[in-house]
């Protein structure tokens, strides 16, 4: 029996170290054609992105704005192909996540199988063995001995049985892993139809202008004055949360602000990140805890934040599951998870002295935001690393996915911020 469960371990055991999924050459040449292309496309639009915002320090006239409309279509032609190496290089991860997931669960069933057979054949020689040891041992010393010599072998599948257990849990990330690549890659699609959209309303914006102005400065500047928001209207206008609830946007400013101070991170930026029209169709605030956040990863944290903030559990919301199955439970107008909360807890804390801090309190709130941005490298940065932070914010260690979808958005919104911004200090 010792050696049919010896063997049967290491045989176990080696299973268990084979790769669960190798990726074929022809896979890592497809990519690295995909990574040059996209590396090019950057840099074109990286260059684009330096000609407007010189015109838009150069202030407004005709030939400026009709000169930054044409580089505008032609960044938006260069993001669309971008997406479109994005999504080839995601529908390759997808291919390569569903041959590991595909893998993992035939070697989850046939250890399963291997664990039941051992368990079943350990039993069956354990009744035998122990009457014969006792009956073949005179003192009680020897017979010990030779029962300890079984419960090892006992401890020894425990330490296999624990293994399953383990390949189980990283079976369940792996799902999880694929469904957010699935959402990745409708984020992606709709990311490509904005843009789209973007590219026609650019170019009617182009005829009109033209159409209006009859190519003639002085008509241009007074259609300035007309359509241009007084610094009444815009600190009056009422901002939206990512995660739900709204400010004036004066007030939404002064939060922002105080967290450019305290960060250098754009106040524009961070406004642009918790502007609910940049949060791309995310499901945000409509569900309890129990149903939207990762059992172990988050839950504990969040009822440990709750209950020092005095909040009952079940009276706040957090986002919700996406439809591929993707954990939510994302808090407040930052939208932070518990696990990610945590780690810039007691950073929040020294910069607005709430202690705790909480992920629906405004304030912390807007300094969260802007210290993961910080993070990010979005501090004092170019717009180019302003876009690369945002898309970290959005999607984490999948940022690349979404730089030119989300992370494009964000820094776009953050131009038009920066213009009202402007508006605000020129006018106090």
């Amino acid at each position: 029996m010792r050696y049919y469960i010896s063997g049967l371990i290491i045989f176990i055991s080696i299973f268990f170290l084979l790769p669960l999924a190798t990726k074929s050459q022809t896979s890592q040449e497809a990519r690295a054609v995909l990574e040059r292309e996209l590396a090019q496309l950057e840099k074109q639009i990286d260059q684009y992105e330096d000609t407007i915002s010189a015109y838009q320090k150069q202030g407004k006239n005709l030939k400026g704005e009709i000169d930054k409309v044409n580089n505008n279509i032609s960044k938006i032609n260069l993001q669309i192909k971008a997406i479109n190496l994005e999504i080839a290089k995601l529908d390759l991860d997808i291919e390569k996540n569903n041959k590991q997931i595909k893998t993992t669960e035939q070697d989850l069933e046939d250890n399963k199988k291997a664990l039941v057979d051992a368990l079943r054949n350990l039993y069956e020689e354990d009744q035998v063995n122990l009457v014969h040891l006792l009956l073949k041992n005179k003192n009680f010393s020897n017979f010990f001995s030779g029962v300890q010599g079984l419960l090892q072998l006992q401890n020894n599948l425990r330490e296999v049985i624990q293994k399953v257990a383990d390949l189980r849990d990283k079976l369940i990330d792996q799902k999880q892993e694929l469904a957010l690549r699935k959402s990745d890659k409708r984020s992606l699609i709709l990311s490509r139809d904005t843009d789209k959209k973007s590219l026609e309303v650019v170019k009617l914006d182009k005829f009109d202008l033209l159409n209006k102005t009859k190519g003639e400065e002085s008509k241009f500047q007074e259609l300035l004055k007309v359509t241009k928001q007084t610094a009444a209207q815009i600190r009056s206008r009422i901002f939206q949360f990512l995660g739900g609830g709204e400010l004036s946007f004066g007030d939404a400013y002064k939060f922002a602000k105080a967290a450019e101070d305290a960060t250098g991170v754009r106040a524009a930026l961070i406004l642009a990140v918790l502007d609910r029209e940049s949060a791309f169709g995310q499901n945000v605030g409509r569900c309890s805890y129990q149903e939207a956040m990762h059992p172990r990863r988050d839950i504990p944290i969040f009822l440990q934040l709750v209950a020092e903030l005095g909040i009952n559990p079940n009276s706040v919301t957090v986002s919700c599951a996406n439809r591929d199955g993707a954990y939510g439970g994302a808090m407040g107008p930052a939208q932070f998870i518990p696990s990610t909360w945590i780690i810039y807890k007691d950073k929040i804390a020294d910069l607005t002295n709430n202690r705790p801090p909480s992920p629906w309190r405004n304030l912390d709130a807007f300094m969260a935001t802007a210290l993961y941005l910080k993070a990010s490298g979005a501090a004092n940065a170019t717009v180019s690393n302003e876009r690369i932070a945002a898309a970290k914010y959005y999607a984490g260690s999948r940022w690349r996915t979404h730089l030119w979808g989300y992370g494009e958005r964000v820094v776009a919104k953050a131009r038009q911020f920066q213009e009202d911004i402007a508006e605000l200090i020129s006018s106090s």
